[in-house]
């Protein structure tokens, strides 16, 4: 029979081949789901990962991976830096939202003046929204104790509402004709964030996610307190013996993530979303978990990981229209890659045996 048993020291092949792994097993599950569901699964596996960067209209989809990926990217880098000290944001999502409205809110409130200062202004709006959402769960943690988890999960709820509430007033277009949603900021030059190259994709927040990237590399291989984060989570008593602050830690880890996420919603709610919307949050703060975890919580393995997710978003969007996969599928094999990479990476520490128990002190 097949039983785990636990390595002396994790392996660091496994540590780097688990994302691989992860991406073709999903690939072979993946193909099974979409055979059962009566499409060629060949077919379906090649206009996921193939159209879009060689496919006949290859040259309209490519630039959107820099669009889907630039917001994955930059709160996937914020999440990963509390991830590897274990401080565990799961709100990313909420804070992406209050970062949206707090810069929209920000454009919006200068209509219709022009001014360079406006959109900077946007962008430390943005922020400071995700900013301040994030440190709820981090100040009750640090107060109080609570669950870092359950508390930043429940405040996207919250969040979620406030979206809705600003859209159908606060922020509501007064020429809307009575629809939800604010005014179209991509009709406001001062509030717009534009393409920077046309036809590239590249707007403000993928510099940013390229800049976070860098920042992010610099931080955990050079500074003291990336150090500090990395001895926090691989042995939290050596850090407390070693002077770490748990508290200035915990805040700084919720604060940067949070700012992180507020940042991604308001480049997002300036460019391409163009708008407040009761739907505009499309789960791109869930999804940056996986991009995280993908990357294994390496600055440059997230770009990696940012830029095949949104490979997956894109391929899934004609998969849809091309092939009549349901919006449903798509969610689960992007699914399947997350447990798929939990999955695999039980063999960094464990590896399989047959048969029954070793003899103690045996080699692992």
């Amino acid at each position: 029979m097949l039983r785990l048993e636990k390595r002396r020291q994790p392996s660091r092949a496994f540590a780097w081949a688990t994302p691989v792994l992860a991406v073709v097993a999903t690939m072979i599950f993946g193909g099974l789901l979409f055979a059962a569901l009566g499409k060629d699964p060949l077919v379906a596996i090649r206009t996921i990962f193939w159209d879009p960067l060689f496919g006949q209209h290859a040259f309209y989809y490519r630039p959107q991976l820099l669009v889907k990926g630039g917001p994955l990217i930059l709160i996937a880098i914020g999440l990963s830096l509390g991830f590897r000290a274990g401080i565990w944001n799961i709100g990313a999502e909420g804070q992406y939202i209050l970062g949206a409205i707090c810069g929209a809110g920000v454009g919006l409130a200068f209509y219709p003046m022009e001014g360079w200062f406006i959109f900077p202004l946007m962008v430390i709006a943005g922020a400071l929204g995700g900013l301040v959402w994030a440190m709820i769960p981090g100040l009750l943690k640090v107060k109080f104790g609570t669950n870092e988890i359950l508390v930043s999960l429940m405040l996207v709820y919250v969040a979620e509402q406030l979206l809705a509430s600003v859209s159908l007033g606060l922020l509501k277009n007064p020429q809307g004709f009575g629809f939800p949603g604010s005014r179209n900021l991509q009709q406001y030059d001062s509030a717009h964030n534009a393409e920077l190259i046309a036809g590239t994709g590249m707007h403000w927040g993928v510099a940013a996610a390229f800049i976070a990237v860098i920042f992010a590399y610099i931080l955990l291989t050079r500074h003291q307190l990336g150090y500090h984060i990395r001895l926090t989570g691989e042995a939290p008593r050596a850090a407390r013996f070693a002077g770490v602050s748990p508290t200035r830690l915990v805040l700084f880890c919720l604060g940067i993530s949070g700012a992180c996420a507020g940042l991604a919603g308001m480049f997002e709610v300036s460019g391409p979303a163009g708008q407040v919307t009761i739907d505009f949050n499309t789960g791109y703060g869930f999804t940056a978990i996986i991009v995280a975890f993908l990357g294994r919580l390496h600055p440059v393995g997230i770009l990696l990981a940012g830029l095949l997710m949104a490979l997956t978003y894109i391929g899934g969007e004609i998969a849809q229209s091309g092939l009549g996969l349901p919006a449903a599928a798509i969610q689960m094999f992007q699914g399947m890659l997350l447990f798929f990479l939990l999955a695999v990476d039980v063999l960094t520490g464990y590896r399989l045996r047959l048969g029954g128990a070793t003899k103690e002190g045996e080699a692992a």
